[in-house]
């Protein structure tokens, strides 16, 4: 029995040993004690007994490394003070020539080491040893390089996003190395771009909008970078701009703005004026949106300071022209293939309101594109979308732009009817794209530009010159395909001013859909141009105060107000009820640039439509 108990508690024992031999642990002050015992064992011995001379020293003496990893390990796992910092990189800097690519982990440790937010003192030895490396040993220049740009991005991520633009001192003291590092080694141009790409950060980090002040303050001393850092801007911005849907942005602003408006009369009587205006300029609820705004914001400061009446000196006409070939260039590479952004173009829209020439070589870059037959069909498409909204929606472009467009517009649309009459071909969407896209831009402008196109005889006249009935009684029957808003808005104003009648083709068109959807089983989808406007407002609040003074909203004429037209019931057939039909469309659904009255009465339409047919 002795034997049992004693062979049972020899099993158990040894069984506990097995364990804990496997899982100790250790108290977290444990931890931190045998952590600074192993750091302090090497702390002071070798680096002021010994020192970076006497380790390189046995390297090239007796081919011996353990000096060598010795101090990489102390550079690596210890925290240097000032004077410390300074003996060693005053010891670096005497050896730099023999620094060859066998002692690469111990430069990497000596660049590696942290510097900007040290002394003055320090600032300068680490910079000399910096470039003086470099210059000597141009294999340690992408690895320098990387450890620079890495300075962008804070230690500390931050969640409030800051609007302010200005570059602290630490990081001032990077960019002037940098610009050292530019000056006396041409091949930095490569490696700097290459750092500044791999090490961008991810959309949703706070860094991001740190990083983007760095990269415009790069192009202060270096304007060498801006075609290459200009495409690279949008680019990213534009996958901020996809992952903040409008639908999502308007959704949470909505949210918000119920909620003060529940308290809204108590609100105006509490808080004093100058607390509402602060609360108007809160930062977007959404927190990608948020990080977009602020973004925008820095980048418009940028471009405003290009043309801004201080520079203007320096800078003249052709270096303006110049950017905005740049913009041009990564406009076309970026944000013109991509379909449905909403505010990353604002950017070229905001450049080209400093200067009215700019403006004009934009829009002759657009229609280049949308005359271009070579140039792939969406493109065009897309060309004819930016052209027309940014003709509608610019404060800053004088009226005769305007008109010139609409005659080169409603030009080649006829020159393009009378060749296809000769050739008889389909009038199909997919075969006639293009042209069904330039209608649609020529209805748009002439719907939102009313007020300015109708201002006196000689502007009707004009309108009358450009042959309206023509096109839209053509066999292409463009109104069939457009947009339903705009069709309906550009039916008002052409009756309102005799300019042509559309509405006899409207009610034939939706008579037509009706049999052609309930002539069989299955109901066949309507041709309708897949369009956006690209210049719709603009949701970001705080980069906003920069578009608001050169953004123009929709006014109706007079007379297209008085007339009411295309909206009343009476005007509204049983047979148009349809998905698409303005009479069936939701109040998200009606463009922008209908007026509040005009819009509510789409809205009651829709509501009391089984009314009527009752």
């Amino acid at each position: 029995m002795a034997f049992n108990t004693n062979k049972s508690e020899y099993s158990l024992q040894t069984t506990q040993t097995n364990l804990t031999s496997i899982l100790k642990s250790y108290q977290p002050t444990e931890r931190e004690k045998a952590k600074s015992t192993v750091i302090n064992r090497v702390r002071f011995e070798m680096p002021k007994q010994k020192g970076l001379v006497f380790a390189v020293k046995e390297v090239e003496e007796s081919q011996n490394y353990a000096a060598i990893d010795e101090f990489v390990a102390f550079l690596t796992d210890n925290f240097l003070h000032d004077h410390e910092f300074l003996n060693i990189f005053h010891d670096a800097l005497s050896l730099c020539n023999q620094l060859t690519a066998k002692y690469t982990p111990l430069v990497e440790a000596l660049l590696a080491l942290s510097w900007n937010k040290r002394s003055t003192e320090v600032v300068k030895a680490y910079s000399e040893f910096c470039l003086d490396i470099l210059v000597a040993h141009n294999n340690y220049l992408s690895f320098a390089v990387r450890k620079l740009i890495s300075l962008w991005i804070p230690s500390e991520p931050n969640k409030e996003t800051s609007l302010n633009s200005e570059i602290s001192n630490e990081l001032q003291v990077v960019h002037q190395l940098l610009e050292k590092i530019l000056n006396a080694i041409p091949m930095a141009f490569d490696a700097i771009l290459d750092a500044i790409e791999s090490l961008f950060p991810y959309y949703k980090r706070s860094s991001y909008i740190s990083y983007i002040h760095n990269l415009l303050k790069l192009l202060e001393y270096k304007p060498i970078f801006t075609e290459y850092i200009i495409q690279l801007l949008m680019e990213k911005l534009a996958i901020l701009d996809v992952n903040a849907p409008r639908h999502e942005i308007e959704d949470l602003e909505s949210d918000d703005d119920n909620e003060e408006s529940e308290a809204g009369e108590i609100y105006n009587e509490v808080i004093p004026r100058h607390e509402k205006a602060k609360k108007e300029e809160q930062s977007m609820n959404h927190p990608i949106a948020k990080t977009l705004d602020i973004s925008m914001l820095a980048v418009f400061n940028f471009l405003k300071k290009r043309s801004s009446s201080e520079s203007s000196e320096k800078e003249t006409l052709s270096d303006s022209l110049k950017f905005l070939q740049i913009l041009i260039k990564a406009f076309d590479a970026v944000i013109l293939p991509i379909h449905n952004t909403h505010h990353v173009q604002f950017l070229i829209f905001y450049y080209c309101s400093l200067k009215q020439t700019l403006s004009q070589v934009f829009l002759a870059s657009l229609w280049n594109k949308v005359a271009n037959p070579n140039c792939p069909a969406l493109i065009r498409q897309a060309s004819v979308g930016y052209l027309s909204s940014f003709l509608a929606r610019s404060a800053f472009i004088h009226i005769n732009i305007i008109k010139l467009y609409l005659k080169e517009m409603c030009d080649w649309c006829q020159q393009y009817i009378k060749g296809s009459e000769l050739s008889r071909s389909n009038v199909s969407l997919k075969s006639n794209l293009v042209f069904y896209s330039v209608c649609q831009a020529i209805f748009y402008i002439i719907a939102f530009r009313s007020r300015d196109l109708t201002v006196d005889k000689k502007s009707i006249l004009f309108l009358q010159s450009l042959q309206l009935t023509a096109l839209v009684t053509s066999t292409y029957n463009p109104l069939r395909v457009c947009l339903p808003a705009v069709a309906t808005a550009f039916a008002g104003v052409t009756r309102a001013y005799q300019l042509a009648y559309c509405h006899a083709i409207l009610e034939r068109n939706a008579r037509r859909k009706l049999a052609t959807i309930y002539a069989n089983d299955t109901a066949t989808p309507e041709e309708i141009l897949d369009t956006f406007f690209p210049f719709d407002p603009y949701l970001l609040k705080v980069s906003g105060q920069r578009i608001s003074p050169i953004y123009l909203q929709y006014q109706a004429s007079d007379a297209e107000e008085r007339s009411s037209h295309s909206l009343t019931p009476e005007s509204i057939k049983a047979s148009d009820r349809k998905r698409g039909h303005p009479e069936t469309l939701g109040d998200h659904d009606v463009d922008d640039f209908l007026p509040d009255d005009k819009r509510q009465k789409l809205i009651d339409t829709k509501v009391d439509q089984p009314r009527h047919l009752s």
